[in-house]
């Protein structure tokens, strides 16, 4: 089975160094939690002072109680006193300040990921339909879940590497003050340092970039194939997709194993260069204590301090390392938050009650592609009237059905509702006069009551009840278990396909809507049901004026009036029983359905 590729997200500006890029998302990213960074770099150079501190005690404690202790056999006690008390005081400083550091660092992490991901989910919301049509769902959940993830990694070590900066000016100031020798030792180890994680930061970038991209098409292929779980079973497919995941599941494992080779070769140079520095800085101390350059305490304060330095340079290590990464999802990230296809929306309210009027002005519709779905479509909904739409598979009929729901905008031409351009009404006032029941229901794994409320204000129980029993789903309902406390599983799998649709007819009508838009939304329903559940939304006192996508006879012939489509294009309309005598295509159609729906109701009693 092939799969046609998504388009890539956009890029949302230029290709920058990957150093000045990472550097620019921690700089964003800073912005975004100021305060929680401000507290975990403070800790970070706290705790880096008390280690430098620590130091300084032991060097004092060597040269002013252990050589007096060798020299004359005599412990001086006030002085191991103030030694104990320091080193004792420097580690609650020490503890409290990395308590800081870590609580910080790891609630700003989690603070900025739930940022970009409210983010991320607002810009999916904002989007319209054509673009989510064009991206993998698992693609969409790897951008908000794993690329943030990705993104925010350098967050973690990163008040830990400013604490080390810190740590490393300092020692330089002492290294200098104590001797020049030493200090060009450190001199020479940190420029080292950072010319190697550059050189791995550049490396990496492209390698980390394929891991990344590898995660969204593994999450992509794996939500198409479970999502369409019973597609898969019923043609037997198990064997070809578990293949073609483990395909992309093979390349995702081949590129992660090329970033930890990348990994295994620079880490153990990264983190053997401090401890080497380490080493030859004893060296050269040695030396310049034998010729009395230095004393014995301040040979102790260098070793010690070259030493606790070795493992905090690593935080830099981390931060650099992490880089690509990070680019790379901040970039995919960014692709998202720059996708472009708002539909604005305008400030009027429509001040009307009871049925709404929808007028299709010479409204035309082309792709992307510029094939062109619709051209010159006029006619109107009146209030209370229910209009059919009926055409061969192509014709334009969902389109119409979601341009009257402003799921799309016409390329030329307006929709109204009661004269009013649908781009000039505000999302709230479009919600309320409009609802869309598409033919493809969608249930939420909530109960039956949550699925109908959706939170929509003045929703109760008795208006939850009302519209079941308009969608005629109410007996089945009533049956359930809980009622309407009843879970329904993800998508309603608890549920069958006529039940579903029902349920979602049933939510649409508990707005109150002023227009209904059924895009064949009672398909799976018997057709006797489906006749009766039409016929009492027709009837009813405050009947909303109804626009429908009809394939069955009994249902067109519901309608006042029918809308024939051909290409796009609007070539017959009256009544059903003046277009079967005066419209020989569109009474070819009708019978054609008929002729389908009744072989397919002899196969299902057949079957039975």
């Amino acid at each position: 089975m092939t799969h046609a590729a998504a388009p890539p997200l956009p890029d949302a500006g230029p290709e920058p160094g990957i150093l000045r890029a990472g550097l620019r998302n921690i700089r964003d990213m800073i912005r975004i939690e100021p305060k929680r960074f401000s507290i975990a770099v403070v800790g970070a150079m706290v705790n880096t002072a008390m280690q430098m501190s620590v130091a300084f005690i032991i060097g004092w404690v060597v040269s002013q109680v252990a050589v007096p202790a060798f020299e004359n056999g005599e412990v001086g006690t006030g002085s191991v006193a103030i030694g104990v008390g320091a080193l004792l005081g420097m580690s609650i400083l020490r503890f409290s300040s990395m308590c800081a550091r870590r609580i910080g660092s790891g609630t700003q992490m989690f603070q900025v990921q739930a940022h970009w991901r409210r983010q991320v989910t607002r810009r999916y919301l904002a989007l319209p339909v054509s673009w989510h049509q064009k991206h993998p769902t698992g693609t969409l959940l790897s951008n908000a879940n794993a690329d943030v993830e990705a993104a925010t990694r350098p967050l973690a070590p990163l008040p830990f590497a400013c604490g080390t900066l810190f740590m490393l000016v300092l020692s330089m100031v002492v290294f200098f003050t104590i001797d020049w020798a030493i200090a060009l030792v450190a001199l020479g180890m940190f420029p080292a340092l950072f010319t190697l994680n550059a050189v791995f930061a550049s490396k990496m970038a492209p390698r980390a970039k394929r891991a990344q991209e590898l995660r969204a098409a593994v999450s992509a292929d794996g939500h198409e194939s479970f999502d369409g779980a019973l597609v898969v079973k019923a043609m037997g497919r198990e064997a070809a997709e578990t293949e073609r995941f483990a395909g992309t599941a093979g390349e995702l494992r081949d590129a992660m194993i090329g970033v930890g080779r990348l990994r295994a070769a620079f880490e153990p140079l990264i983190q053997g260069l401090p401890e080497i520095g380490t080493l030859l800085a004893l060296l050269v101390g040695l030396t310049r204590y034998e010729a009395g350059a230095i004393g014995l305490g301040e040979l102790v304060t260098v070793s010690f301090m070259f030493s606790i330095l070795a493992f905090p340079i690593r935080a830099i290590g981390w931060v650099l390392g992490d880089l690509p990464t990070s680019v790379v999802g901040r970039r995919r990230v960014d692709g998202v938050l720059a996708a472009t296809g708002d539909m604005a929306y305008g400030d009027r309210e429509l001040d009307g009650t009871g049925p709404a009027r929808l007028e299709f002005d010479s409204v035309a519709y082309s792709y992307a592609d510029g094939t062109e779905a619709l051209t010159d479509v006029s006619f109107t909904v009146e209030p209370g009237t229910t209009v059919a739409l009926v055409g061969a598979t192509g014709s334009g009929k969902s389109t119409l059905a979601h341009l009257a729901a402003r799921l799309t905008d016409p390329t030329r031409g307006a929709v109204r509702f009661d004269g009013v351009d649908l781009r000039e009404l505000t999302h709230r006032s479009l919600a309320a006069t409009c609802a869309l029941v598409q033919q493809i229901p969608f249930v939420f794994d909530d109960t039956v009551r949550a699925n109908l409320a959706l939170d929509r204000e003045g929703i109760d129980d008795t208006r939850i009840w009302q519209a079941l029993a308009a969608a005629g789903a109410d007996k089945f309902v009533g049956d359930l278990e809980a009622g309407l406390d009843t879970e329904l599983g993800e998508r309603g799998t608890s549920l069958s396909g006529g039940q579903r649709q029902r349920l979602t007819l049933a939510r649409a009508l508990a707005g109150q809507p002023r227009l209904l838009v059924l895009d064949d939304a009672t398909s799976a329903v018997d057709p006797k049901v489906e006749s009766e559940i039409l016929a009492g939304l027709k009837d009813s006192a405050d009947a909303a004026g109804v626009l429908v996508v009809a394939y069955r006879r009994a249902t067109i012939a519901l309608a006042d009036e029918v809308v024939f489509l051909e290409g796009g294009r609007i070539t017959a309309r009256g009544t059903h029983a003046e277009l079967l005598e005066t419209h020989r295509p569109y009474a070819e159609l009708v019978t054609a359905y008929e002729r389908a729906e009744a072989e397919r109701e002899f196969d299902e009693e057949t079957a039975a």
